[in-house]
């Protein structure tokens, strides 16, 4: 794990953005398409306004949520609307996006359909993540119903998760399909969430399940 640290929000914003294209750009020299995960929340909007104009060959590029919540893409919690709004814009709006939720009658009902749009794509080539002070990512939270599995080597890509402190029900990239990207981008803002990140690396994973996606990760911070 590498840890950067920044003298300001904005200046980590174009730095990590520089660092995703240089990425991407990099995969793309290797493979014919290639694969961008991102969060939704309030971490990632001005690190999007940047990367949004990088030169590259979006028309390669597949663009996915790490987790969604079940809402129609309209709605102002979707992390879809965020990704489209801010990222698939200007150069970017060249990219596809790869949904994780699927309107249905529940959302495991489209979990198969999903994974069958997402399995060509993986490993992941680039990712980037949040983290919460409880020490999610995605939407892997500690102690949640269906924690354990989310977290097996064996799991499937995506499985559902209902948090307690969540108004909605979640789809998620579970963790060995997070750990696995080529390269991965982990940003933090503020004092509290540098704190619990020291603590998350002497706890295991189903406590802090941003653990399971540390190995070989660059750290992002800025207070």
């Amino acid at each position: 794990m590498k840890i950067i640290d920044y003298p300001d929000r904005e200046m980590l914003a174009i730095d990590v953005a520089n660092q995703l294209a240089g990425d991407l750009e990099k995969a793309l020299f290797n493979h014919e398409t290639v694969s961008l995960a991102v969060p939704g929340g309030t971490t990632p909007g001005l690190i999007f306004d940047s990367l949004c104009a990088a030169d590259l060959d979006w028309d390669r590029v597949y663009v996915l949520p790490t987790d969604e919540r079940c809402v129609p893409q309209d709605h102002e919690r979707s992390n879809a609307r965020l990704i489209n709004e801010r990222l698939m814009v200007h150069r970017a709006a060249a990219a596809t996006f790869l949904p994780l939720y699927l309107p249905s009658d529940a959302p495991e009902d489209c979990l198969a359909e999903v994974e069958a749009m997402l399995s060509p794509r993986l490993p992941l080539s680039v990712l980037l993540l949040g983290m919460g002070e409880d020490l999610h990512t995605a939407s892997l939270f500690p102690g949640a119903p269906g924690l354990e599995a989310a977290l097996s080597n064996d799991a499937p890509i995506l499985s559902v998760q209902q948090p307690e402190t969540q108004p909605e029900p979640r789809i998620t990239l579970n963790a060995r399909v997070l750990d696995g990207a080529l390269d991965k981008h982990l940003v933090l803002y503020g004092l509290a969430k540098r704190d619990a990140l020291d603590r998350a690396m002497s706890l295991p994973p189903e406590e802090a399940p941003i653990a399971a996606v540390l190995s070989e990760i660059t750290v992002h911070w800025a207070e």
